[in-house]
């Protein structure tokens, strides 16, 4: 099992407009591709991303296929219009450490 460790601000103003593309685009298209969502953290005050997001994958190859895949570019591409400092990382699911 793996884990996509994604992070990222939403953009001011654009509130509304992405927890709607969340919700009705991105959280579904994220299980169409094989990637179940496992964990989401929103950080309401202090400083770090406003956003991680966990999302767990049965293998290494194909969390990299799904990476290269045209749907995810064009799912990754509608994220961000909604947010800014985007970061991901892709890790070996470890339950005695904390990943970020």
């Amino acid at each position: 099992m793996v884990r996509l460790l994604m992070k990222w601000d939403i953009k001011v103003g654009r509130e509304q407009p992405y927890f709607e593309f969340v919700m009705r685009e991105f959280a579904p298209g994220l299980m169409q591709l094989g990637i179940e969502p496992a964990e989401v953290w929103y950080t309401i005050f202090g400083n770090g991303p406003q956003m991680l997001t966990i999302g767990e994958v049965s293998s290494l190859e194909k969390i990299h296929a799904i990476l290269q895949s045209p749907e995810w570019k064009k799912l990754h591409g509608k994220l961000l219009l909604y947010v800014t400092n985007y970061g991901q990382r892709v890790v070996a699911q470890n339950s005695r450490t904390f990943q970020m």
